[in-house]
């Protein structure tokens, strides 16, 4: 039912540049890399305090707010990337399981980050049970995002 759609989508003009291209994918990668840095940092940052480890002293409210920049910015570098990295090779996409696993993970992590723990942060001065609950949720959902994302490499 969805193979048709897979199949246009590695058909389009995009998906050909890239595909075709000796160096573009590369240089996507590169740079789907990096936003997975600057998500990575920012939410760990938050979620290691949210935990009660590193930076203690300083409020897990403000530390989100500082840190919520540069996860947004980590976040729309990788879904731009990660749109023309799946475009390249989307029937391969396809038929990866690695692919579905993130695919159902990363709503629900996002969904998860954006209502869910920084509601939580926001209300937050000091790391407690349910404070540090949703900063290993977090780190959890993050982590099967990345690894069946980097995975998808492999199958």
């Amino acid at each position: 039912m969805l193979l048709p759609f897979f199949e246009w989508c590695e058909a389009t003009a995009l998906g050909l540049a890239v595909r075709e291209s000796v160096w573009l994918f590369p240089a996507i990668e590169a740079v789907h890399l990096l936003g997975l840095c600057l998500l990575g940092g920012a939410l760990l940052i938050v979620d290691l305090r949210m935990l009660g480890t590193g930076l203690t002293r300083t409020p897990i409210a403000l530390l989100a707010r500082q840190a919520r920049p540069w996860l947004v910015a980590g976040v729309v570098t990788m879904m731009a990337t990660g749109v023309l990295l799946f475009l390249s090779e989307a029937i391969k996409c396809y038929y990866s399981q690695a692919f579905w696993v993130k695919m159902t993970t990363l709503p629900a992590a996002l969904i998860f980050t954006f209502a869910v723990r920084e509601r939580v942060a926001a209300r937050s001065h000091v790391a407690g049970a349910p404070v540090a609950a949703t900063g290993a949720l977090s780190i959890a959902l993050w982590v099967i995002v990345a690894a069946a994302g980097r995975w998808i490499g492999f199958s």
